[in-house]
C-alpha cells in the first residue's frame, strides 16, 4: 500500500539538493527574460511544475540505478538501496509529480515547456540512466544536455519561445556538466570501476580525464563570455565571469599539472559555486543595466 508517512525517503530519493540548483537556474531564466514586469502567476506555477517533473526524474533515475547505488559508497545509504521505499511506492510516487508536473506547465504555462521539459525528463531518467550511462564514457557529454535545460525552459515558461539567449543559457551548463561530473568520477574512480560504469577515468585513465576536463573548462570560459559579446551583458557580469572562470581554470589546470586527483572533490564542489555565481552575476548585470 502507497504510504506518505516516508515523505522525508520519497524526497531524498528525488535529489532534492540537485533539483534546487536546476530551479534557481529555471528562476534565473524566467527573470532573464522579463526581468520588470514579472507574471508571479508564471513564475510560482513554472518553477513548481518544473521542480515536480525534475524531482520525478530523480526519483526515476533512482529506482533504475539501485543496483549501481548499492556498491558504490555515495550513493549506498539511498532509501531504495536500504529498502526503506519499495519499488512499487517509488514508481507511483514519480508518476504522480510527472503528471502533476506536466499537467500544470501544459495547462497553465504553455505547451512549449511543458513538452520540452517531459523530453528532458525522458532523457534524464531513461536515455542517460538506462542507456548512456552504461554504454559510453561520454555518458556525461551526452546526457548532459538533459540537465542543461532548466534556465532554457525558465526562458520559455515567461516567452513561450527559444531565443538566442535561452540556448546560451543552455549551451553554459552543457559545457560545464563535463569538468563537473568528470571531477566527481576522478574523486570516486574506484567505485565506478566496481559498479562497472564506463567513466571517463575508468575506461580512458585519470590523465586523459584530466585534459579533457581542462579543455572543456576553456569552452565554458569561451561560452559564458557570450551574454557579453552579443551585448545581452555589460562589463559587471565580463568581470565577474572572468574571476570565476580564472578560479575553474586554476583548479583544473593545476590538478593536470601535478597529475594528482586531490583536488578532484574541490573542483567539483567549486563548480557548484561557479555554476551559481555565474547565474548570479547575469542576473544582477541584467537588473543594473536596465535600472541605471
Amino acid at each position: 500500500m502507497f504510504e506518505i508517512k516516508n515523505y522525508k525517503a520519497y524526497i531524498e530519493s528525488s535529489k532534492p539538493k540537485v533539483v534546487m540548483l536546476m530551479i534557481f537556474t529555471s528562476f534565473i531564466g524566467m527573470l532573464l527574460a522579463n526581468p520588470l514586469e514579472l507574471n508571479l502567476e508564471i513564475l510560482i506555477l513554472g518553477n513548481i511544475g518544473i521542480a515536480l517533473m525534475s524531482l520525478s526524474a530523480g526519483s526515476i533515475n533512482q529506482l533504475l540505478d539501485q543496483k549501481i547505488d548499492s556498491i558504490m559508497h555515495r550513493t549506498k545509504s539511498r532509501p531504495l538501496v536500504l529498502g526503506v521505499l519499495s519499488t512499487r511506492n517509488v514508481i507511483i510516487y514519480s508518476f504522480i509529480l510527472a503528471s502533476v508536473g506536466f499537467y500544470i506547465l501544459y495547462f497553465r504555462i504553455n505547451t512549449l515547456t511543458a513538452w520540452l521539459t517531459l523530453a528532458s525528463l525522458v532523457g534524464y531518467a531513461f536515455i542517460y540512466t538506462l542507456y548512456l550511462k552504461r554504454s559510453t564514457p561520454q555518458n556525461i557529454v551526452i546526457g548532459g544536455a538533459a540537465g542543461a535545460t532548466p534556465p532554457l525552459l525558465g526562458w520559455t515558461a515567461i516567452t513561450g519561445q527559444i531565443d538566442y539567449i535561452a540556448v546560451i543559457l543552455f549551451l553554459i551548463i552543457f559545457t560545464w556538466t563535463p569538468p563537473h561530473f568528470w571531477a566527481l568520477a576522478l574523486h570516486r574512480k574506484d567505485e565506478y570501476f566496481a559498479a562497472k560504469i564506463p567513466m571517463l577515468p575508468v575506461t580512458h585513465g585519470e590523465q586523459y580525464t584530466r585534459v579533457h576536463m581542462t579543455l572543456y573548462t576553456f569552452m565554458l570560459t569561451i561560452v559564458s563570455f557570450l551574454p557579453f559579446i552579443i551585448k545581452f551583458s555589460s562589463y559587471f557580469y565580463l568581470a565577474g565571469a572572468f574571476i570565476l572562470n580564472l578560479i575553474f581554470l586554476y583548479y583544473v589546470v593545476k590538478m593536470q599539472i601535478l597529475r594528482d586527483n586531490t583536488l578532484a572533490n574541490k573542483v567539483f564542489n567549486y563548480s557548484i559555486v561557479y555554476l551559481s555565481g555565474l547565474f548570479g552575476f547575469l542576473l544582477a548585470d541584467r537588473y543594473l543595466v536596465l535600472l541605471l
